[in-house]
């Protein structure tokens, strides 16, 4: 017993305290320099965000940083293996397609007509398990995967090329979002008003992304600038509580191994009522979020929890209304 809880000291001194139910957007803005209404959760925390943000360009700042990717670097070459530290990746990727259905099927309005095909933008796409099986939907137009590593980029268009079929849907590009140029507008003949080109997308994807990056805010404000009109900005992540710090952090990393150590950063976690009051205070732009909360249960793989996302894994996709 003694032992039992000199290992959780430890592993709560690694990751910080646990009482932190100030706005974490706001916080982390703070650290690398954004304003915010009030101060990031604790010190160390905000030494650490600092810390991170200065090793990073300006031109990069919202969504790399340079110890995540060494992290994933690693875990390249294992990256396709069913049975490897990705393993919970590929379990959760059919929810990932049926959490876009329900978010399409939630509105009366899209950005495409009956039976028109989708176009998406795939960002921190990894080895690419999610844009692979998104481009080879009979619905998909394109699907476009961007991400800063270039060993796992290498995985992804290896695994890519065995299946012909996906060269004229699939495309990946080793940039972040910073790194795309902004979509252009243009004018039409009729008036002067001004239409999108097709640089936009009909769905904006952040799997697994947005808890690895040093500032949060920026980097949801960047991706929303290529979405649609109409279209969704889709993405899942992990709420910032004592049951995601045990479940994630001390059972799966530390105990039974389940993902390597130091994949998940509880600090960078963010609470699904954080997200809400992010795009609440965006109206102009935004509408009522979708949310879907699952739990990943031994044995079966990752299942729906209606009130999850209060705890841990979720899923929250917001449409654009202009």
């Amino acid at each position: 017993m003694r032992s039992s809880l000199r290992h959780t000291r430890r592993v709560v001194a690694r990751y910080g305290h646990a009482r932190t139910p100030c706005s974490h957007l706001q916080s982390r803005a703070a650290a690398a320099g954004q304003p915010a209404t009030q101060p990031p959760p604790a010190q160390t925390i905000t030494a650490r965000i600092q810390t991170r943000s200065l090793s990073i360009s300006p031109s990069r700042s919202s969504s790399v940083n340079p110890e995540e990717i060494s992290h994933f670097n690693a875990l390249a070459s294992s990256w396709w293996d069913p049975l490897g530290p990705s393993r919970v990746l590929h379990q959760m990727n059919p929810l990932r397609h049926d959490f876009i259905r329900q978010c399409q099927n939630s509105s009366a309005t899209s950005s495409f007509a009956p039976g028109q095909k989708l176009r998406y933008l795939d960002v921190g796409c990894g080895g690419g398990i999610f844009a692979e099986s998104a481009a080879r939907l009979p619905t998909t137009e394109s699907v476009t995967a961007i991400d800063p590593s270039t060993e796992i980029l290498a995985v992804a268009r290896r695994h890519a090329a065995r299946d012909p079929a996906l060269s004229t849907t699939l495309t990946y590009l080793n940039k972040t979002i910073d790194d795309l140029p902004l979509p252009t507008t243009s004018a039409t003949q009729e008036d002067t008003t001004t239409t999108t080109t097709t640089t936009r997308f009909d769905v904006v994807s952040l799997f697994e992304v947005i808890e690895h990056v040093d500032n949060p805010s920026a980097f949801l404000d960047r991706c929303g600038q290529f979405v649609k009109p109409g279209g969704w900005l889709i993405l899942s992540t992990i709420a910032r509580t004592w049951t995601s710090w045990f479940t994630t952090n001390l059972v799966a990393e530390d105990i039974i191994g389940m993902v390597p150590k130091g994949t998940h950063d509880w600090n960078k976690y963010i609470n699904e009522h954080e997200l809400r009051e992010f795009f609440r205070g965006r109206p102009e732009w935004w509408g009522a979020p979708q949310v879907f909360g699952v739990v990943y249960v031994p044995g079966l793989g990752w299942k729906e929890v209606k009130g999850s996302e209060k705890v841990g894994n979720y899923f929250f996709g917001v449409q654009r209304i202009q």
